[in-house]
């Protein structure tokens, strides 16, 4: 399994001062997305529309996002070739979240201050759902003394992957061109603009939920926010409801890691080990090396 990557240095930098700005490039592709969803989708409805718009949501949120972006190039979980990993980082940039870089850096600088004493609320999600997905997707964090990120050269110095970065939000348009060749501006409406809305506003949906008050076995040490599970979301959220698991567990590829804990992400890097595609699995590290958790009674 690969080491995991120290990216970010807070030696200097303060996680609870600063506040949260207008993104305007962030709030005009997201709020582009939901205004044409709203006014569009329902009179552009047909059923296989929907089809379309259900199965590419859930499979460039699974493939992509969950199993490529996350488990994959954000925590180095396994290790596979390089086709393999450029394919599911790109199908990760089809969710149209953001680029590879970009997804890093939201990651590993909302990690690096949820590890804190006291982070913002921004970070910890502390305020109402509402201000919180307002805030995610469309305002950004403005630092007075920010963190340094630094992408290891594995993917930093990747032509492809800095192509990705740059140019992630006009990669719908090949997508927008073969849903309109095949099914009409229903299908565009439906399979570009309703998914990457629903695609980015569940994603914060669901870290919002997963980093407040509910069940978990874990408690990381000296942690500003301790992650939660999210029973019974196993399967709509790709296992990484299980949130509380993987705060403690990041090296792991398997979030999921108790009985009842469906795991569909996990699912998918067993399969590609079989085929002999992924090797080098992470699990949760040795109990001699838990110094920074501490446990509850098993539930």
């Amino acid at each position: 399994m690969m080491k995991p990557v120290l990216r970010i240095d807070g030696s200097s930098a303060c996680a609870e001062s600063g506040k949260p700005v207008l993104d305007f490039p962030k709030a005009v592709w997201n709020g582009g997305m939901l205004f044409a969803t709203v006014a569009l989708a329902g009179a552009l409805f047909t059923w296989s529309a929907f089809a379309l718009f259900l199965i590419t949501t859930y499979v460039s949120l699974l493939v992509g996002h969950s199993v490529g972006m996350h488990r994959l190039m954000i925590h180095r979980t396994f290790e596979c070739a390089k086709p393999v990993e450029r394919t599911l980082i790109y199908v990760g940039v089809l969710v149209g979240v953001a680029g590879p870089f970009g997804i890093i850096g939201i990651h590993d600088t909302r990690d690096w201050a949820q590890r804190q004493s006291r982070c913002h609320d921004f970070f910890a999600h502390t305020k109402s759902l509402p201000l919180d997905l307002l805030w995610q997707l469309a305002f950004r964090f403005r630092f007075n003394r920010p963190p340094k990120l630094t992408i290891e050269s594995h993917f930093a110095d990747d032509s492809f992957y800095r192509f990705l970065d740059w140019s992630w939000r006009w990669h719908q348009l090949p997508l927008a061109t073969a849903f309109y060749f095949f099914g009409g501006w229903g299908w565009v409406v439906w399979g570009i603009c309703a998914r990457v809305f629903v695609s980015a506003a569940g994603h914060w949906t669901i870290t919002y939920f997963c980093h407040n008050p509910g069940p978990g076995r874990w408690t990381v040490r000296n942690a500003a926010v301790q992650a939660s599970n999210v029973p019974g979301l196993g399967l709509l959220t790709y296992g990484e409801c299980w949130h509380n698991n993987h705060h403690a567990f990041p090296e792991s590829a398997q979030i999921g890691l108790y009985p009842r804990q469906t795991d569909p992400g996990w699912s998918l890097i067993k399969l590609l080990q079989r085929c002999g595609l992924a090797w080098n699995i992470g699990q949760p590290r040795q109990v001699h090396d838990r110094e920074d958790l501490l446990e509850a009674s098993p539930y």
